[in-house]
């Protein structure tokens, strides 16, 4: 771990939101902080005179949603993009935006390669095209889920495509679109040299490990590789032992690696990600994902997946035989939930929907003076209820 403390780095500051408002001397006073979990904090030293003040009455406001796991949305899956569906990609990163997020990484889940190969291409094309401008999810990259992953531990990924963790495969899979790949989640056990971790770290792709037997040292050594994330802890991997701590375990004492959350209140139970959150110390640790299937923003109901079918419930995915394959649940939906069920406070719980996930893939953070897209979140104590709306600094 290069000498790093096996404790979680604390932050210095105050647990405040993104961009909480602080009112001293009836002024807003804020500070960009590098890459802080907490954007902003509290100064003297600035001054906001010729820009105006506004009055949130106590709540809070943050910076839109960022989703670093999302298979689809509106009936489309992301591994199922075709030619012609720059108006349904349009039509979703809108869709994204009236639900609060900023920014995604479509993810691509197992499948073939020429299948992968062409919606990588279609994303491409349609970032080309600006069709993506106006009120819309920002496309920051591309999050490929496989199909590097333990067959034992593969979920609801389907085994035929399921493929050695090898240099050579990685090239093929990537293709020509390296740029664009922002995140692949891997086995880290499948890549005994190592090889194939260092190479898709120098291409500057985030390395997640996931669907995976890791144990401790093999979590560590893809670690000292590059590795910096976990896919959707606790789900696809071991669980946590007193003799044998695992993937999670090695992910949860190292200070530098971020693992992604599901709270849907089925993935893990509220309880197990009190735990988690503490362990990890909240948002400097963690970050809030949906694993959204292609049938969010649709009605519960029987939908096609790949060549399979899923039955989604109450926002619970499932295949025919109960296997968990993901959420219907909005990004957002994460944080009102960790606020019910009295899992963080308000502050973290918006931070890991907002500034956690920009930090996991190192996102430049943001500067005072420039125009943003914020969101207003509002706590009504009487009906225990969060809520959120698109915050115009122009009011």
């Amino acid at each position: 771990m290069a000498g790093d403390n096996n404790q979680k780095e604390k932050s210095p500051h105050p647990p405040i939101s993104p961009l909480r408002v602080k009112h001293l001397d009836s002024q807003i006073l804020v500070k960009q902080q590098n890459l802080s979990p907490k954007c902003f904090t509290p100064t003297s030293n600035f001054s906001l005179s010729p820009l105006p003040i506004l009055d949130v009455a106590g709540d809070w406001i943050s910076l839109g949603g960022v989703d670093l796991q999302i298979n689809g949305a509106l009936g489309l899956a992301f591994p199922d993009l075709s030619v012609g569906d720059g108006a349904k990609l349009r039509e979703i990163c809108r869709f994204l935006w009236q639900e609060g997020v900023d920014g995604f990484l479509p993810t691509i889940v197992t499948t073939s390669v020429d299948k992968i190969q062409q919606s990588l291409s279609v994303i491409a094309d349609f970032l080309a095209s600006g069709l993506g401008d106006g009120d819309c999810a920002e496309i920051l990259g591309v999050h490929v889920e496989g199909p590097f992953l333990n067959y034992a531990k593969r979920g609801a990924h389907p085994a035929e495509y399921l493929l050695p963790l090898t240099m050579e495969n990685v090239k093929r899979v990537l293709g020509d679109y390296a740029d664009l790949v922002k995140v692949m989640t891997v086995a880290p056990e499948l890549d005994e040299t190592g090889n194939a971790i260092a190479y898709l770290k120098s291409l500057g792709i985030t390395i997640s490990l996931g669907h995976s037997l890791a144990t401790a040292a093999e979590a560590q050594k893809a670690f000292l590789l590059g590795a910096s994330m976990v896919t959707h802890a606790f789900n696809a991997m071991p669980l946590l032992h007193h003799r044998e701590p695992g993937l999670l375990g090695a992910a949860i004492v190292h200070p530098h690696v971020y693992c992604g959350i599901i709270a849907d209140g089925q993935h893990v139970c509220p309880t197990m990600l009190a735990i988690l959150l503490k362990a990890s110390n909240y948002e400097d640790g963690l970050f809030l994902v949906s694993d959204a299937l292609s049938p969010l923003g649709l009605p519960d109901g029987i939908y096609p997946w790949d060549s399979r079918e899923i039955e989604v419930k109450q926002g619970t995915a499932r295949l025919a035989d109960g296997t968990l394959s993901g959420t219907t649940l909005p990004l957002l939906a994460g944080v009102q939930n960790l606020v019910e069920w009295k899992v963080c406070d308000v502050e973290t719980a918006i931070a890991l929907a907002t500034t956690s996930p920009r930090i996991a893939i190192g996102l430049s953070g943001f500067s005072v003076g420039n125009q943003a897209n914020l969101l207003r979140w509002h706590w009504d104590e009487a009906i225990c209820q969060l809520t959120w709306e698109r915050f115009s600094t122009s009011r």
